[in-house]
């Protein structure tokens, strides 16, 4: 049994793929599916919250004065990855996929389930990779990571950022500026923070001496 399913009214495409259902309760496990990543989506926030609860007993005066606002932060920053990864990456990527051949003889007939599964993975990617931010904050905190160790391999970033977006993309100039660009900025983003982390722990030992 086949599902035509228009995509022009999720995600802006040009064209309409053929779905596949092979499984019985296929088309029914990927509604629960679905329902239950929409569900970690939303609930994000607080499940954030409950575990930085638990966190910030063991935290100094000092530290939790810096660390103010995280919950609002990483929430902040996972929305608006899910929000990237959903309108921009998910839609290019199932586009290229999708209209990838190795000869005209081979017809793509894409199943319902690795829709599904494409689409989840690159939207709660684009979430987990906003997070970049608060991932060089923490380690910067602990001494891991340095502005000058992300300015020294920023060229290597850029470049991994550029074959990413070549790799998820259609091969046109437009769609890949839009995917690297966003990704760019928070990588600059965390540069700053991993600066400004290393000024306020130098301010700090300055002033306990």
């Amino acid at each position: 049994m086949s599902l035509k399913l228009g995509l022009d009214d999720t995600f802006c495409f040009s064209q309409s793929f053929q779905l596949q259902n092979i499984d019985m309760s296929g088309q029914f496990s990927s509604h629960i599916l679905v329902s239950a990543i929409a569900g970690i989506v939303v609930s994000f926030p607080y499940v954030f919250y409950q575990l930085w609860s638990f966190v910030l007993p063991g935290l100094k005066d000092n530290e939790r004065k810096t660390a103010r606002g995280t919950v609002f932060f990483t929430s902040l920053l996972f929305g608006l990855g899910v929000l990237f990864g959903y309108y921009l990456i998910a839609p290019l990527s199932v586009q290229f996929l999708g209209n990838y051949t190795v000869s005209e003889q081979v017809q793509n007939i894409i199943t319902l389930n690795s829709f599904i599964s494409t689409v989840a993975t690159t939207t709660l990617a684009g979430g987990l990779v906003f997070q970049l931010p608060i991932v060089v904050y923490a380690l910067a905190r602990l001494g891991l990571v340095t502005p000058q160790l992300l300015r020294a391999y920023r060229k290597h970033a850029i470049v991994g950022v550029l074959i990413l977006s070549a790799i998820i993309t259609p091969p046109d100039i437009t769609s890949q500026v839009l995917v690297t660009l966003p990704l760019i900025i928070l990588y600059e983003i965390s540069i700053y923070i991993a600066r400004a982390v290393v000024k306020n722990s130098r301010d700090t030992d300055l002033a306990q001496h």
